[in-house]
């Protein structure tokens, strides 16, 4: 699972670069990144609230 994720961001990490490099201005390059990184931040934030909600589950015992 982890050699896939891998494979996945190696392949957008090309289409960033790309990008980047044919944008117009600086403003550009900054929306792009944010644009690209912050779903991925997200959804660790997501799965790190789910899984310390599900490990300190009272009802599990």
């Amino acid at each position: 699972m982890a050699n896939l994720l891998l494979f996945v961001f190696l392949l957008l990490q090309v289409d960033i670069e790309e990008k980047i490099k044919n944008a117009p201005d600086r403003g550009y390059e900054i929306g792009v990144a944010i644009g690209t990184y912050l779903p991925f931040v997200v959804l660790v934030v997501i799965a790190y609230l789910l899984f310390f909600k599900f490990k300190n589950r009272k009802d599990l015992d």
